[in-house]
């Protein structure tokens, strides 16, 4: 355990409980926003996979606002001295589905906090897990790593990007446009500056364009999935953040079909082959296989 580590360790285990109903609104927009004209929304339809970040926000006043537009630190997470966050990845356990109009809670727990030093400096490993208990019982379990890191030096390197699969049995193109950014993060409750503020986003944290939501970009690689593969039911899906996805090109998303053991790999690249996103499902129920199988 290092002394950064040691700091914070009274933190792990902490626990955080919120409870709501799954009103219809969140959905209907974020379906408007996604292109899932498709969907009848009603009392009692499924909640699609990854939906459920419409609700549990909890907002936090204007005035405890850090810079970054993100809630000052302190509160449940820990209050990290690192000037950048992000959503490094999720993994994901799916039960049974939640529905519109169900009170769910939500539990949160503090797994892990670790330290490491990085080629643009210090960074900080948090690990929470969220489990939503319905009436029926545990329906989702989501492990979350948050990222947070320090503002790189002029002379830091810059890793080289990787290279996207270049075979896939499916794939969409994506055009992320600042609307879109701005209705995921207006539904998401999301303020952090670098998605909708390109002056913040160029001249404070010194990238090229607005950045694309690491959660709204695995909820369209979800989302191609179940549109490619209406046929499967998906009973485990994970991601990882590997390169930023910015407003200025489109970027693709693509997938591959199941093979024999039912698991799926997914994956973003922007437009220039670099891998951005990668991620994989398990899924039951379908027929079609990989090519790569």
């Amino acid at each position: 355990m290092t002394a950064e580590t040691a700091n914070f360790d009274s933190w792990i285990g902490k626990t955080e409980s919120l409870r709501e109903i799954l009103t219809i609104n969140p959905m209907i927009g974020m379906a408007a926003t996604l292109e899932r004209s498709d969907l009848r929304l009603g009392n009692g339809s499924i909640l699609p996979p990854l939906w459920h970040w419409l609700y549990f926000l909890a907002p936090a006043p204007r005035s405890t606002l850090a810079e970054d537009g993100h809630p000052n630190r302190g509160d449940f997470l820990p209050p990290i001295d690192l000037p950048r966050r992000m959503w490094g990845g999720s993994r994901f356990q799916f039960n049974f589905s939640l529905r519109v109009n169900e009170v769910v809670e939500r539990k949160s727990e503090i797994l892990s906090i670790k330290f490491k030093e990085g080629r643009s400096g210090q960074l900080a490993f948090v690990t929470v897990r969220h489990t939503l208990i319905s009436e029926q019982g545990e329906a989702l379990n989501e492990e979350h790593d948050i990222v947070y890191r320090d503002n790189p030096g002029a002379d830091a390197s810059k890793p080289q990007p990787l290279a996207a699969p270049t075979q896939f049995d499916y794939s969409k193109n994506v055009t992320p446009d600042p609307v879109l950014l701005f209705r995921y993060s207006a539904l998401t409750f999301n303020g952090h500056r670098i998605h909708y503020d390109r002056e913040y986003v160029t001249k404070v944290e010194g990238y090229p364009g607005l950045i694309v939501h690491g959660p709204l970009l695995a909820t369209l690689l979800v989302e191609l999935l179940r549109e490619k593969l209406p046929k499967y039911s998906i009973g485990a899906f994970e991601f990882k953040a590997v390169h930023p996805i910015f407003d200025l090109n489109d970027f693709m998303v693509c997938g591959l079909n199941p093979d024999t053991d039912g698991k799926v790999e997914l994956w973003i690249q922007n437009h220039e082959g670099s891998l951005c996103m990668k991620a994989s499902a398990i899924v039951s129920n379908g027929i079609p296989k990989s090519k790569s199988a």
